[in-house]
């Protein structure tokens, strides 16, 4: 998780209803999972998100809509590379968080998330996704939603990173590479993603758009934070 957040509020579950978070806890209480996941991940603040190194998200001037004040609006793109929740597979699902981490996190509470999964993904795999996630993102939310579904494109090469949710209607992340003193990536390292203990670092790709267009908190911006990276994360090292 965000760095900062990690060392203060790693024990907080994620909850926006009784029902999701008891949920959780009871799957995740007895039983064994893991998960290896590529995320395409953007958000609002400038490159790269001082999220990792602060109690606040960057500043906003109002513009288009957005009105000013310290946010993150973000759109987490996942894939899964390999992963069980108990016996059931969880490879190759597809999955969407939106939402905004609000102004300031310093008392470990987030603003706003919705999930979306792709048709795809079956109802016992939702299930274990839901339960990882309140590992993955140890936090608590004012909200947390699991949204409608909708068909997930996801594809990247190293210079370019794409994700559609209903072919961009519902939302769209765009990523380019960013320069460095060759073609290959620019990559942050030992750097904590939220509650996972291990990742094969942050490989900085700014957005070209990221956008959540659905709802009445819809937001869209170009140019702001992106990246690319794979975590690794599983029961045992939720037990530590």
């Amino acid at each position: 998780m965000r760095k900062y957040l990690c060392t203060a509020i790693c024990s907080l579950a994620l909850v926006g209803s009784s029902s999701v978070a008891q949920q959780a806890d009871s799957q995740l209480s007895d039983t064994p999972w893991n998960l290896n996941a590529t995320i395409i991940d953007a958000c609002s603040c400038p490159m790269f998100c001082q999220c990792y190194f602060n109690t606040k998200p960057a500043e906003h001037a109002s513009h288009a809509g957005h009105g000013g004040g310290h946010f993150c609006r973000f759109n987490n793109t996942f894939r899964v590379n390999k992963g069980k929740y108990g016996n059931v597979s969880l490879e190759s699902s597809k999955f969407w968080v939106a939402g905004d981490l609000g102004g300031d996190f310093s008392m470990g509470q987030m603003d706003w998330a919705v999930l979306h999964f792709d048709p795809s993904v079956k109802k016992e795999q939702r299930d274990g996704i839901v339960a990882v996630l309140a590992k993955l993102y140890p936090v608590k939310w004012n909200s947390f939603k699991i949204g409608d579904d909708y068909p997930m494109e996801w594809s990247y090469t190293k210079d370019r990173a794409v994700a559609r949710l209903d072919g961009g209607r519902a939302a769209e992340v765009i990523l380019k590479r960013m320069p460095g003193n060759t073609d290959a990536p620019i990559i942050i390292r030992n750097l904590k993603y939220w509650g996972a203990p291990r990742n094969d670092g942050f490989v900085l790709m700014p957005n070209e758009i990221e956008a959540y267009r659905l709802g009445d908190k819809a937001y869209e911006f170009k140019g702001s934070n992106g990246f690319m990276i794979t975590v690794d994360i599983a029961s045992k090292d939720a037990r530590k």
